[in-house]
Parts: structure tokens; C-alpha cells; sequence
């Protein structure tokens, strides 16, 4: 069950002064990223389907409203209310996989005003984090050329949590694969994994480790090559393979040293042993900008294992996300602060040749575009089961393959063109004189 406590406690006491004041009417909040982190041109949508599922289980336990009467002196009409509320919003969202830009809405909530505050904080971390990774994911599976990526992150995530969603979130992104066992059981997503050095070093050497794993396991054959000598470690492979009657090796591990030059050496060695089949795998620090160096160099790596890197998107850990009121009642709101101004109103993206238009959510779609948010959830109720993970990655794929290259490089990237429609730039400009003091 979802805890109503999990949320700035600030978010409470608004809630409970809205409450006070019987402010139950519709309010609008829109979750968007200002502006994108370094050498990022583009943002992977994703986390919606952490959202949903936290706004349908959405209450207070009587263990929360304990702690709300008792540490927090929360009143008995409040915690009355409190005690009743559940999410009754309607949510509108871009799909996970899509590609998003900054200044445009990733999901916009629409519930009585204390419901849409309470959830902010939750909605916030599901999008930001999962975006985050999904992104750097992404980056990592366009630098691999098409070389296959796994993930290798959840020893080194920064949470249990965190790890469940970075093996969901870099399968959408395209990865093939991750080492974490029970995501792939929740997720259906490909379980993969070879063995560590410390398998090796409790045999008596490289061979016996070699030959325990083939007889155990002969249909996952990957060995680790690189605990003492690596080139050593793949004619010992070789060997065993050939000693023990498995005919070839699935393929080798390469952890360490100069990846390029071992997996050019590794690659020799297997092809003239007529292994010509055996995969090599990479791994050990690896992220979108070493990958990318390999994959132009020609290295023969067939299989690149991502972890830490990518698993706490090393280089740009956080997104510039807000939740911000744009409507309440029949009235349209905005901030004025300097830095920080926002658009009033419902909104809809379309997305069209010239780029993106942000618009009042009635408008209808200019000629040639399509629109991004679609109706997720209606009066606190999914408007459709969750839908597969295949789909949002095969969704993902395609956008992915329809970015301009010039998005999609690693180095200081272009972005996507992103402008307010006319009619939402003369509400914002009305609203704007309106409030501006003097």
C-alpha cells in the first residue's frame, strides 16, 4: 500500500490548510525539465508506469495519520479528511519511451487541489529518476553500434529501489539485458551474467575453474578471462573447451586492461582456434563516451556490460524538474519568479517537421503533427492496463531512429525546436500583465 507519508511535509501542511479552507476545486500541475543537463540534446520520457501505480494505491494508513496527530498536531477534521482521501485526478502523460525536450510537460495532473499537492513529491522522483536513467541508456546503446548492452548496475545503484529501476528503465532504453535477477523476473526482461574473480581464485587455477563452470553450466559458457593474464585466460578457455568436449566457448569476459588491443588479441585467438562464433564481452567503468571510443576504433566486442555509470548517470545525475500549478478552478496561473516564469493552462505537445509546439490542451493539432500527452488515467482510474515493456521499447526504438544525428551525438548536441503556440503565448502574456505589480 502506498503511504501518504511519502512526501515533503510541507505538501501536508498545504494540503491540510486547503482542506481547512474547503478549497476542493480542480487544479492543474504540470511536470516538466527547464532546461537539459550537459551534452544532453534529448530526454527519454519514462517512470509513468511507477506514477499510475502509485496514484491508484494512494492513501494515508492509520499508522500515518498517528504519526500527523501525534508528531505533527494535525487536527481531527483534517485527519478525517485525510483519512478519506484518495487520488480522483485525471492524468495526462507522454507515453514511456518517447523523446522529450525541455520546456514541454512530461505529464500534467488534474484533481482537487489537495490531491494533485500531496502527490507532487512522489511524481516528481518517479519521472526525474527514471528519465535520468532512461536517457543515459539510451546514449549508451546509440554508442555501441549496434553491439548488444547490458546492464551490470544494481551492485553499485544507489538503493534497492533504484536498482529495479534501472534494469527496467535501460531494457526500454534498448538494453538487451541485466544481471539483476529479480527485475528480470518482474520485468521479463533477459537475465545475464558470467562469473566474478572470486569463482576463479577458489580453484587451484584458471583450468579447474574453467572445467567446474562447463560441466555445471555448458549452455552459459562466457568465462572470465582477465584474473591473472587475459590472453593467457582465453587460450586456457580454448583449451578446456576443446579438453572437455564443449566444441567452442559462448564467449569471453574482458574486465580490465586496454580493452581495444585485448579484444582485437582475443578475437584472433578464438577465430584461429575455429571459434569463430564466441562472443566477447566488455566491461569495467564503462559508459556512452568509452563505448563510443571502442565502437569507432573498431574493436571486435560483440557484448558491452554497463554498470556504475550508467546506473547513476555518472556524468549527469539529476534533471532540472519542476511541478508546477498552472490552473486552478476557472483561473490560469503562472510564476513570475526571475529564472523560474511559467506558462498558465493545460497544455498538449504536438510534434511536428518543424519542431515542437506547446499548446493549450483544446487547441486543436496544427496541420502535420501529432499530438505527445494522452489521456493516462480519468477520475483516478487507468484509462488502460499496463501496457508491455516490449512496447514502450519498440516506441523508444523508433523515435530514437528518428532523431537528427546532430541530437544524438555525445559532445555538445543540438535539440529539438520547442515554441508556445500563439494562443498560449497571448494567455501567458494577458496573465503576465495582470500580475505584474504596478
Amino acid at each position: 500500500m502506498t503511504s501518504g507519508l511519502l512526501t515533503d511535509l510541507y505538501e501536508l501542511t498545504m494540503a491540510a490548510s486547503y482542506l481547512r479552507r474547503g478549497m476542493t476545486g480542480p487544479a492543474t500541475f504540470s511536470l516538466f525539465v527547464r532546461r537539459l543537463p550537459p551534452d544532453r540534446g534529448f530526454l527519454l520520457a519514462c517512470g509513468l508506469e511507477d506514477c499510475l501505480s502509485f496514484l491508484e494505491d494512494y492513501r494515508f494508513s492509520q499508522d500515518d495519520l498517528s504519526y500527523l496527530e501525534e508528531r505533527q498536531g494535525f487536527d481531527a477534521p483534517t485527519l478525517r479528511a485525510l483519512e478519506a482521501l484518495r487520488f480522483t485526478g485525471d492524468v495526462w502523460a507522454v507515453p514511456e519511451g518517447r523523446v522529450v525536450f525541455a520546456g514541454e510537460p512530461l505529464l500534467e495532473v488534474t484533481a482537487p487541489i489537495s490531491e494533485a499537492q500531496l502527490v507532487e513529491t512522489a511524481l516528481l522522483n518517479h519521472i526525474t529518476f527514471n528519465t535520468t536513467i532512461a536517457t543515459k541508456a539510451a546514449r549508451c546503446v546509440r554508442a555501441a553500434g549496434g553491439a548488444q548492452v547490458i546492464d551490470f548496475a544494481f551492485r553499485r545503484t544507489q538503493g534497492i529501489d533504484a536498482g529495479m529501476t534501472v534494469a527496467r528503465a535501460s531494457h526500454i532504453a534498448g538494453f538487451s539485458g541485466t544481471s539483476n535477477a529479480e527485475a528480470a523476473r518482474r520485468y521479463g526482461i533477459p537475465a545475464v551474467g558470467t562469473m566474478a574473480h572470486s569463482y576463479i581464485e577458489a580453484f587451484r587455477d584458471e583450468e579447474a575453474a574453467f572445467t567446474a563452470f562447463g560441466t555445471d553450466f555448458p549452455d552459459r559458457t562466457t568465462l572470465l578471462v582477465d584474473t591473472y593474464d587475459t590472453l593467457d585466460g582465453v587460450r586456457t578457455a580454448i583449451r578446456t573447451a576443446r579438453r572437455t568436449g564443449l566444441g567452442s566457448l559462448a564467449g569471453v569476459r574482458l574486465d580490465s586492461g586496454d580493452l581495444y588491443e585485448l579484444s582485437v588479441q582475443s578475437r584472433r585467438l578464438l577465430d584461429e582456434a575455429g571459434m569463430t562464433d564466441a562472443r566477447i564481452v566488455a566491461s569495467g567503468g564503462l559508459d556512452e563516451y568509452r563505448i563510443a571510443e571502442l565502437t569507432e576504433a573498431g574493436a571486435p566486442i560483440d557484448i558491452y556490460g554497463v554498470g556504475t555509470k550508467m546506473g547513476v548517470s555518472a556524468d549527469a545525475p539529476h534533471l532540472d524538474s519542476a511541478y508546477k500549478l498552472v490552473a486552478f478552478e476557472d483561473r490560469p496561473v503562472m510564476k513570475l519568479s526571475t529564472g523560474k516564469a511559467t506558462a498558465p493552462c493545460a497544455k498538449q505537445v504536438y510534434r511536428g517537421p518543424e519542431g515542437d509546439i506547446v499548446a493549450l490542451r483544446d487547441e486543436p493539432a496544427p496541420p502535420g503533427t501529432q499530438p505527445l500527452l494522452v489521456p493516462a488515467m480519468t477520475a483516478g482510474r487507468r484509462t488502460s492496463p499496463p501496457e508491455p515493456l516490449d512496447t514502450a521499447r519498440e516506441r523508444c526504438a523508433a523515435d530514437l531512429a528518428a532523431l537528427p544525428d546532430a541530437f544524438t551525438r555525445l559532445r555538445n548536441p543540438e535539440t529539438g525546436t520547442v515554441r508556445l503556440s500563439e494562443a498560449l503565448e497571448r494567455t501567458r502574456d494577458r496573465l503576465r500583465r495582470e500580475l505584474a505589480p504596478g
